[in-house]
Parts: structure tokens; sequence; C-alpha cells
């Protein structure tokens, strides 16, 4: 592990736009049974359709718990079509399958150097076993040969999962206060505002955190970011919004849109803002489920985008094709998978291809 008294940024470190090109893509496989209470069954399934739909622009990198797994997992994927010889499986112990907020995050620097933050991961300060996942950033910077910080702030190692966080690659990042600040999270008790700024100046290359309010209804991580706002350009930012003012997501996402639209670049400029719409209440066995369709996923070539069967799927892919009209903009129906409370953002992790 690399020095810790130093910081990525001293190295001219920052953390790429998820547009930028990959090297591959990184999941886990799904096997925590608990996760999709009573609906397990069909979830490998849905993997397996990602990793086709993903595959066909980039490599995979899967994590599987052993021999065993893998020979599963073989079997699965190529019942569905996926050519594996764009797969690598990789052998490691998970807890769960959320690898965007337990995995590694990248950084990149312009003299071809990458190296893995390795943030500690303590389950959404929620659960208590999150040990495996906690080790998974340690394990991929050793298997791939790259250095790796364990990003600390006055003596704390700090918490952040990946769901948190969206950046432009250009010195911008967007956030929220209910994840972050709230001290009720047992996330960073000792870290304040501008303890979190100096964090994600030091080690993500950030120069300016876009701080929005409350994430949406169902959603069980405490306001991740990736279910209410993404970048999809320098300066242009998609935002969920719900029309409906009986809607428990009425408030925080028009609120957030007022924010929005007083914030600016680093040079002063206003933020595009575009809004995507919400599907109708997704609800099972009486939960209200985190369904919200900020929560795609840039690959090289390819946009995923998750689906509900809702009349408003069409309109949101419409938009985010209007967006990337050099990426090919799949919808995979997440119907079952948002019963694990997350969707396709929340399972994949980019790998930066070296710049």
């Amino acid at each position: 592990m690399s020095d810790p008294t130093e910081t990525t940024a001293a190295g001219g470190y920052r953390m790429p736009a998820e547009w930028e090109p990959h090297a591959a893509t990184w999941l886990a496989w799904p096997h925590r049974r608990s996760d999709w209470p009573g609906k397990f069954a069909p979830i490998p399934w849905v993997y397996a359709e990602i990793v086709r739909t993903l595959t066909r622009h980039e490599p995979v990198n899967l994590v599987v718990r052993g021999p065993k797994m893998e020979a599963r997992v073989r079997a699965v994927l190529t019942s569905s079509g996926v050519d594996l010889g764009r797969v690598r499986f990789w052998h490691h112990p998970t807890d769960r399958s959320w690898v965007r907020d337990s995995g590694p995050i990248f950084v990149v620097n312009d003299a071809g150097g990458r190296a893995v933050l390795d943030w500690h991961f303590n389950a959404w300060a929620k659960y208590p076993d999150w040990a495996k996942d906690d080790r998974l950033p340690g394990f991929v910077a050793d298997r791939l040969g790259l250095p790796r910080w364990q990003p600390t702030h006055r003596g704390w190692r700090a918490v952040l999962e990946g769901g948190s966080i969206d950046v432009n690659g250009r010195g911008l990042m967007l956030t929220t206060e209910e994840c972050l600040l709230s001290k009720t999270q047992e996330r960073n008790p000792p870290l304040d505002r501008a303890d979190y700024e100096r964090v994600f100046a030091d080690y993500l290359g950030v120069k300016k955190v876009l701080w929005l309010g409350r994430g949406i209804a169902g959603d069980d991580t405490h306001g991740h970011v990736d279910d209410l706002a993404r970048f999809v350009g320098p300066r242009t930012v998609v935002l969920v919004v719900e029309d409906d003012p009986a809607d428990p997501n009425y408030a925080p996402t028009q609120e957030n849109r007022e924010r929005l639209r007083g914030m600016t670049d680093l040079d002063g400029g206003e933020l595009e803002v575009v809004e995507l719409p919400m599907p109708a209440t997704l609800a099972f066995d009486g939960v209200r489920l985190p369904a919200s369709y900020a929560n795609f996923y840039i690959g090289n070539g390819v946009v995923i985008v998750p689906t509900f069967n809702d009349p408003m799927d069409r309109r949101a892919v419409g938009i985010l094709a209007d967006l990337f009209p050099d990426r090919e903009v799949v919808g995979i129906h997440c119907g079952d998978l948002v019963w694990g409370l997350g969707t396709l953002h929340c399972m994949t992790q980019q790998e930066p291809a070296a710049t």
C-alpha cells in the first residue's frame, strides 16, 4: 500500500468521468438470497443480460467466490449468449454484490498512471457483515499491480461508497447532504462539510462539490446521488424530478432542481440541467422501492438504463439517447433487480483505461 501520509492529488491523479474510456467493468456475481427475499431466482439471469450487453462493448471482470461458483456462472452466461472470451473471472469472497459501493474507485493521471482508492466500507452503516466486501479494493489493486491508497483525514480512515458521489472528471462532484452530512448515519462522525471537501480534493482531484439535499424514497443508502442526479457531460446534469405533489419524491426533487439551477461550474458558468421523469411508485410486499432512471451506467459505446414496465420507460430512454448520440442506449428490465434496493449503477464499477 502507498505511503498513507501522501495523497493521490500529489501525483496528479483524478477520478475520471464515467463516460471516459474504460479498460473493463467490474461486477460481483449475486449470491446473497436475503438481498432479494423470496425473489432471488430471476436475479442471476438479469445479471447475465447485463453482462451480455456490456461485453458487446468492453470486457467484464466478474468476481465469484471460487471455482464451483465460476462453473455455475459460466453455464448461466453461456445459456444467455454471452461471449465468455470477453469475461475474466476473479475468485474472491464477497458479502454482497453491490460493487459500486464496496469495490475499488480508480483514479488516473496524465502520465498514464492508474491507482486504486481503498475507502473503508461499512455496509452503509446498516449491516454487521461487511469485512469481505471491505477487502475487495485491496484484492483488485494487488491483482492488477496498481498502487493503492486508503483515504485518511485527520487520522480517520474515510468511509465512502461509490454510489454517493458522481464526477465530471474535470473537478466537479455531485453528492447529497442526506448521505454524507447526517451524523445519524455513522459513516464518518468526525468529518464535516469542509473535511469532506478536503478529502475529495486530496484523493479524487475534486475542486468544487455540488451539494444536493435529500435522495429518493425507498433508498436504504440514505440518499445516494446515483439514484438522483448524474453528470452526462462536463456541464450537463440529469436530475430525476417527480411532478406529483402527493408523492414523497416531489418535495426533495423539486428542491434539488432549484439548487442545481443556482449552481455553476469552475468558471462560474451555469450548469445545463436536464430533467428525467420518475416511474410510477413501485413497491413489493408493501416496501417502497428506489426505482429511478438515474441509476444508468455508461460503458464504452453503450448506456444501460433501468426500466420498470412503466409508461415513462420510453421517455427516459429517449432523453438519455439524445444525450448520448454516439452510444447505444439499451433499456434493461429491473423490476426484479430493484427488490434488492439497487439497479444497474449500483452493481457496476468502471475500470478506466490508462490515459
